[in-house]
């Protein structure tokens, strides 16, 4: 597991350093099939990883958000996504990351979540979370009039659940904000929000939080509750008040 974590770190310096090189420089900006943005620092980013873990540990697999399926049958798997956030990336604002998850048969052992401009290296094996080596934990919240709400974008939340609900839901808390992506669970874990809210969500955005807010002591489930692993959406949350938000929008 050392050697796997100091891995970790050399995977998020080497795609940090690519990133950081083209943050506010007005890089071109393609457009996929789903109309998500990509750019060079996304294809770039990943690229580099991929290589590093294919010369390290030639017997893993990875999926990436850019590149797909390598080695699929293997029973070590790295989920990258190089830039989780890209519209935030491109506006030049700091609220993303790169997701670094490494799963064994299925199961999420560790997870990472770095913001290569802030220097921030969060990483989480379930049982602890870190941030650059220091130990980080969800705070205490247990009345829903308390907790800091957090989602990447409230449209998607119309597109995708029950928008009356979750708009009930934001009434109720102290405060509301759309500080998403990946950053928004990096703000759950270190004790800074207590909700983060992703109506729907990939393989690639969501492997990773998985060990970090369990490390932290948070709970993370999908939007029914269920495990995230095997749904399309997230809610991490600290204990206090998790199960209170499933119920609040079911």
């Amino acid at each position: 597991m050392k050697e796997l974590k100091e891995f970790c770190k050399v995977l998020a310096d080497e795609s940090g350093e690519i990133i950081r090189k083209y943050f506010r420089t007005g890089v071109s900006v393609e457009h996929k099939k789903d109309e998500s943005p990509v750019t060079i620092a996304d294809k770039k980013a990943e690229e580099k990883m991929r290589g590093l873990i294919m010369k390290q540990f030639p017997g893993h697999g990875i999926l990436g958000e850019e590149f797909g399926v390598h080695n699929e049958n293997a029973d070590y798997q790295w989920i990258l996504d190089p830039i989780d956030g890209t519209k935030s990336f491109i506006s030049g604002t700091v609220t993303f990351g790169t997701l670094i998850a490494l799963m064994h048969k299925g199961n999420p052992l560790l997870g990472v979540i770095n913001q290569p401009i802030l220097n921030e290296f969060l990483m989480g094996d379930n049982e602890t979370a870190e941030l650059n080596g220091v130990r980080v934990g969800v705070r205490n919240c247990d009345n829903i009039s308390d907790a800091v709400l957090l989602t990447t974008d409230h449209l998607n939340i119309e597109k995708y659940r029950d928008i009356e609900k979750f708009e009930a839901l934001m009434h109720k808390v102290k405060m509301y904000r759309q500080w998403g992506d990946c950053y928004g669970y990096y703000l759950v874990a270190t004790g800074f929000a207590d909700v983060m809210i992703d109506p729907i969500m990939s393989l690639w955005d969501s492997m990773a939080l998985i060990p970090v807010i369990k490390g932290a002591g948070g709970l993370i489930t999908d939007y029914k509750g269920d495990d995230p692993v095997e749904g399309n959406s997230i809610i991490a949350a600290s204990p206090g008040i998790h199960a209170k938000i499933i119920n609040e929008l079911n």
